[in-house]
């Protein structure tokens, strides 16, 4: 690729250059070096989305006996194996099941019952290690290996506290899970996980809490990919908060607060060496900031757009929700997904120019896709939605069964409880 590429270049030159001009300045490297490595990038980029573009279901799930809602998607992390071996997936029927990734058949399953499972999080030091935040103010974790269905070790809150969103950091040292709003409180509270990967029998206390940089539903958390101290939260309450958890107290914690004038739904990290940060909120909206501008006078903000639906020109189809964002890391490009109540996803690639359509996935659910988790290891996607099925995709595959699932539906006491994407949120706090 790198030799077609610069044979491309040579060609362009040649064309608008004549050659006596070329061999006579001999400077060909100095002068239009900038032209050949800009022709590198945009095939670089062009070739991710490309591959994303090309995605086609390489497995899917069999139906479960007790269709659900797959809400919350994780692959285990190849850190002791050449690559992924396990998917886990949270369900609204108050389970964790386990799936075989590269199959996808059926392994294991977790209850939580009566508490309600918030998210899915495999340890990255052991890849038979799991985690998931509950509503009953816990976060559990659960071991692969072990024959017993009860959890392998428990993290316990406060009284009050009813988690709804959590993550562990890279080097699997804290936990975090952030709350509902109690009252005029809500909370994240952290836990030393060190000895997790031997998952001894144990209920292990907070080590602490931030309890001032939110007043709402703290929704979404999520730990820096290499740097473990940092740490962004998005809540209702429309904020977007990145803390350096090293500090000592929460004042001097909290590097920075974004807002995003919505209730965020989603968060993450972006760009090279991941200084930025995104979210997306519950109005499909969408915000990305440059966190290393922070010390400057530059604008930390790259993009703000107030309805994805809007901004996005999608032919013969339409977008009506966000499900999330996924950086790649070989192109250095930042991807959001979406759908359609139909099942359609679509990718979407996003640039401080704005939004645009990179392919739309078809085909595959039936309805709308609520959970995504992205591989990078070999380069596959995972998808799961209201139809209760678990898809992979893969770029080019073919699969051997086209049988496509009918919609489900689950009962409404479940549906109360679950997040559903509306045009407007009602109870918004401005």
């Amino acid at each position: 690729d790198v030799i077609a590429g610069f044979l491309y270049a040579i060609l362009i030159l040649l064309v608008f250059h004549p050659v006596v001009d070329l061999i006579d300045n001999f400077n060909l490297t100095y002068k239009y070096a900038p032209l050949i490595i800009i022709i590198f990038e945009m095939s670089a980029v062009e070739k991710i989305e490309e591959q994303l573009a090309s995605l086609r279901i390489a497995k899917r799930s069999t139906l479960s006996k007790e269709p659900a809602y797959l809400l919350d998607i994780d692959i285990s992390k190849p850190a002791q194996s050449e690559s992924s071996r396990f998917v886990a997936v949270s369900c609204s029927n108050k389970s964790i099941r386990v799936y075989n990734k590269e199959t996808l058949t059926f392994l294991r399953e977790y209850s939580s019952c009566p508490g309600i499972l918030n998210g899915v999080r495999f340890a990255h030091a052991c890849d038979s290690v799991v985690f998931s935040a509950c509503s009953d103010g816990t976060v559990k974790c659960w071991d692969i290996r072990l024959a017993t269905e009860k959890a392998a070790q428990i993290f316990s809150g406060y009284p009050s506290n009813v988690f709804i969103s959590f993550d562990i950091n890279c080097s699997d040292l804290i936990i975090c899970a952030g709350t509902e709003k109690v009252e005029k409180d809500s909370f994240l509270v952290f836990w030393d996980a060190r000895g997790v990967t031997s998952c001894a029998s144990a209920t292990k206390e907070p080590l602490g809490v931030y309890s001032e940089s939110h007043n709402d539903d703290i929704t979404t958390i999520c730990f820096h990919p290499v740097k473990p101290n940092l740490l962004v939260s998005g809540s209702t309450d429309g904020l977007v908060n990145v803390f350096d958890i090293n500090k000592d107290n929460e004042d001097d914690a909290l590097i920075s607060t974004c807002n995003s004038d919505s209730s965020v739904s989603f968060t993450g990290w972006s760009g090279k060496d991941y200084k930025q940060v995104y979210c997306m909120t519950h109005d499909e909206g969408f915000c990305w900031w440059d966190i290393a501008q922070l010390d400057t006078e530059e604008p930390i903000t790259l993009s703000h757009v107030l309805d994805v639906r809007d901004a996005v020109r999608i032919e013969n189809d339409a977008l009506h929700y966000l499900v999330g964002g996924l950086y790649h890391e070989k192109a250095d490009k930042l991807f959001l997904i979406g759908g359609t109540s139909t099942g359609n996803i679509h990718l979407i690639s996003c640039g401080t120019d704005g939004l645009s359509l990179v392919g739309t996935l078809c085909g595959g659910h039936s309805a709308t896709v609520r959970s995504f988790c992205w591989n990078l290891t070999d380069e596959c996607l995972l998808t799961g939605g209201e139809d209760a099925q678990l898809l992979l995709w893969k770029p080019g595959a073919v699969e051997r069964s086209l049988t496509k699932k009918t919609s489900m539906k689950i009962a409404s006491s479940v549906q109360k409880r679950v997040r559903v994407h509306n045009s407007s949120l009602e109870s918004r706090k401005k």
